[in-house]
């Protein structure tokens, strides 16, 4: 049986009174990426600290193939890459410098670091950079070098928090290039915070997080398929008409903005089904899918739903 790249069980974070992080489970296999979706204030940095080993749990297990980061802490952080979210190189060094001394840092030989720093500066688009000040790179161009250097020692996890935070668009398209390229071609396990709804789409896996707690998780397109909000929108000469005889014909429709919203699974398919029900009225016919915004207010609507009846206090 595979072990898992990372796997909680039941984990908790709390700081006094406050529950930052409140019985999350969850894990991926080795390969994916895995994006933990959630506004500001709803534990993923705290749920990062756990797994990346920097801070215990206050309870439950958080382990990094196989090793829990509570007990063997050296093991699982061997096999982790880390990038934070506030940048974390010494911008008085070059871009090679910083790499090395990463790789002394964790036992990196000489010949071996010598010949992977080449190689990432390469194909981090940084190969003309490296003898550069930290201090004369672009926003864009320093993230990627911190995430060459947290690829150096060879993880097969690599941690991200909210990895594009500040870059502009251009550089935010640049580093997900590379992310994804990463997972391609490596085969490196990514797990990555976010509060972007179109970056959270790029993952074989979302886990949405709200008030500390797991409020959704799945794939992108499992998540929306969920919502069973896919609709048919009718554009029609009449559209009193053409509900009266959708609803006859037993579709479940109603008027919107939009025009005639016929909701159903797999719109695709029943296309044609809806137009004969509606008659000639129709104009224009068209397929709306539920996006991944619509998905995370449900979820975290649905998940303050149930806070508020059970009483539960967690992270503001």
């Amino acid at each position: 049986m595979t072990v898992p790249a990372f796997e909680l069980s039941d984990l908790t974070v709390r700081y006094g009174p406050v529950t930052a992080v409140d019985g999350v489970s969850a894990g991926s296999a080795p390969g994916l990426v895995t994006a933990l979706l959630g506004p500001n204030g709803a534990g993923k940095s705290s749920l990062l600290r756990v797994l990346s080993t920097i801070a215990p749990p206050s309870s439950g297990t958080a382990r990094v193939f196989g090793h829990d980061t509570r007990a063997e802490p050296l093991a699982a952080r061997t096999r982790i890459g880390l990038v934070f979210q506030e940048r974390a190189l010494d911008t008085d060094l070059s871009a090679e410098q910083n790499l090395r001394f990463h790789a002394r840092l964790f036992g990196v030989g000489r010949a071996r670091a010598r010949e992977d720093i080449l190689v990432l500066l390469e194909r981090f688009g940084l190969a003309g950079r490296g003898r550069d000040r930290v201090e004369t790179l672009s926003g864009g161009l320093a993230r990627r070098l911190e995430i060459a250097r947290a690829l150096l020692h060879r993880p097969g996890l690599l941690i991200l928090d909210e990895p594009t935070n500040g870059l502009d668009p251009e550089a935010r398209q640049t580093v997900w290039d590379d992310l994804i390229r990463l997972r391609s071609e490596l085969g490196v396990t990514v797990l990555y915070s976010t509060h972007y709804m179109d970056e959270a789409e790029l993952a074989d896996q979302i886990i949405i997080l709200s008030e500390g707690r797991v409020a959704g998780f799945g794939s992108p397109g499992r998540l929306k398929s969920e919502l069973r909000s896919s609709r048919i929108v009718l554009v029609t000469h009449d559209d009193d008409t053409a509900l009266a005889r959708l609803a006859e014909a037993g579709f479940d429709a109603v008027i919107d903005s939009d025009g005639v919203a016929v909701r159903c699974r797999e719109p695709e398919s029943r296309m044609a089904e809806v137009i004969r029900a509606a008659g000639p009225l129709v104009r224009a016919a068209s397929v709306h899918h539920p996006s991944m915004n619509d998905v995370f207010l449900a979820h975290t609507a649905a998940n303050r739903d149930r806070e508020a009846a059970d009483g539960t206090v967690s992270c503001p």
